[in-house]
């Protein structure tokens, strides 16, 4: 089965389990998701994060962190003020940027070493640019380098309990990994 016939099947199926209507499953566009880490060096991921739903992908410092989709860049932290013996959730995540989806999912990677040169609020990207380099920014510090990885409704950047993840990205990071275009579905009322 070809790619496009195997994405509305999933579409189809989706209408069918209530998660999306059919007017929203035909007002999506084909998109590109690429994976969200670009690395020379070895990638692993889990499928559970801590207490809630996110992904650390652990990767040599330095690897790009990507937009999974196109869309536009929706926050950017370019300052780690997290400390340790304080420990404050809203800064634990270092250097960071969010964008939102074309898809309309919220797409957020923390622990960055740096910001890659033009990602700033407001700007639009496209599916494979970097949007920032992984590292051990934020509570990272003590940890082998990594990127936090979240998916989650379009919220404010002080909305940190959102933000760091309400959908778990693993099923998505597995199939973007092996190059499989799978659309993120948020179920309505999941507030």
């Amino acid at each position: 089965m070809k790619k496009k016939q195997m994405w509305l099947l999933r579409m189809l199926c989706f209408v069918a389990l209530g998660t999306i209507t059919l007017e929203a499953a035909t007002s999506i566009t084909m998109r590109r998701y690429v994976f969200p880490v670009q690395s020379t060096g070895n990638i692993s991921y889990g499928a559970a994060h801590h207490d809630y739903p996110a992904t650390d992908i652990f990767c040599p410092s330095g690897s790009l962190f990507r937009a999974v989709v196109d869309g536009v860049v929706d926050h950017v932290s370019v300052e780690d003020t997290w400390v340790q013996s304080v420990n404050d959730p809203e800064s634990r995540g270092g250097l960071s940027v969010a964008m939102i989806g074309d898809d309309g999912i919220r797409y957020y990677g923390s622990h960055l070493s740096a910001i890659a040169a033009g990602i700033v609020v407001g700007a639009r990207v496209v599916a494979g640019q970097t949007l920032g380099y992984t590292g051990d920014t934020g509570n990272a510090r003590v940890t082998p380098p990594h990127v936090h990885f979240g998916m989650s409704r379009p919220t404010t950047p002080e909305d940190w309990a959102t933000r760091r993840g309400e959908v778990s990205p693993y099923p998505y990071l597995k199939l973007w990994q092996s190059a499989d275009v799978v659309v993120p579905v948020l179920i309505a009322g999941e507030d």
